[in-house]
């Protein structure tokens, strides 16, 4: 993936709060965030105000279609946005915008920084997304490149009781990726000995085995293995949660020690 790197300074002109004429200058760097993989981010940007009296610096809601001066966003692949924000401070608590009380102020030379911060759990499409924020009459750029990122959960798959009848159950694993990040879910042996992705085995008392079965389809004839482009589950991602159905089955006919039997399974991601 190439990270879009912006190595520019502007001359920004700003508002002065003297009414005698007076020449105030900023210098600022661009508010390169890196790469998102859909966790919090934060990035700065520096710059140096050079002015005798007092000043204030506000900067617009951007480019993005429905940004505020709270709310910003960049803009990325086929007009997908991503939310950001923008503070005067270090903790990221006080908002910097264009109104009264959202500016910063001060007075005589100084050195700034731009404090940003990308919210998590924002899945939306790879490629480069980029916003300009405008003081006066200069602006300056916003970036980030998204890479594809997935997460994964999963419910218990619980079978109730058997009696030596065939018995089926269902599980859901939800995966969330970036927008049309491409992945595959497989789903390993278990813990049992001897246990393979075609042959699973709960384990009971004095380590008695029952065998069962995951599949991927709702007629129980499509294994779900660990083997990616051959048994696992593949898709694609829409940047919301995506449910996955694992269909569990125990054959019929095992005549095994009475008690609870469990495994547990370890779901992997590939993306």
């Amino acid at each position: 993936m190439r990270k879009l790197a912006l190595a520019v300074l502007l001359l920004i002109a700003f508002g002065a709060r003297p009414a005698a004429a007076q020449t105030c200058t900023l210098t600022i760097t661009t508010l390169n965030f890196g790469t998102y993989a859909a966790t919090l981010l934060d990035g700065t940007a520096t710059g140096k105000v050079t002015c005798a009296g007092g000043w204030d610096i506000p900067f617009n809601a951007g480019t993005g279609a429905g940004g505020t001066e709270t709310t910003r966003y960049m803009t990325g692949p086929g007009g997908a946005e991503l939310a950001y924000h923008l503070f005067t401070d270090a903790a990221r608590t006080n908002n910097w915008g264009n109104t009264t009380g959202n500016e910063l102020t001060g007075t005589g030379n100084a050195n700034i920084t731009v404090y940003g911060q990308i919210p998590a759990g924002q899945y939306v499409a790879q490629g480069t997304y980029t916003d300009t924020i405008s003081t006066a009459t200069t602006s300056f750029p916003v970036t980030v490149v998204i890479s594809a990122t997935c997460t994964i959960s999963a419910t218990a798959l619980a079978f109730g009781n058997y009696s030596g009848l065939l018995i089926n159950s269902t599980s859901t694993i939800s995966v969330t990726c970036t927008k049309a990040a491409t992945y595959n879910v497989g789903l390993n042996a278990g813990l049992a000995t001897g246990a393979t992705v075609t042959n699973r085995s709960m384990t009971g008392p004095s380590s008695a085995l029952l065998s069962y079965k995951l599949f991927s389809n709702s007629g129980y004839t499509t294994n779900w293995g660990n083997t990616v482009g051959t048994d696992t589950l593949a898709g694609t991602g829409t940047g919301s949660a995506q449910p996955l159905t694992v269909y569990g089955q125990i054959p019929a006919g095992q005549l095994t020690k009475p008690g609870s039997y469990a495994d547990t399974i370890t779901a992997t991601i590939t993306y």
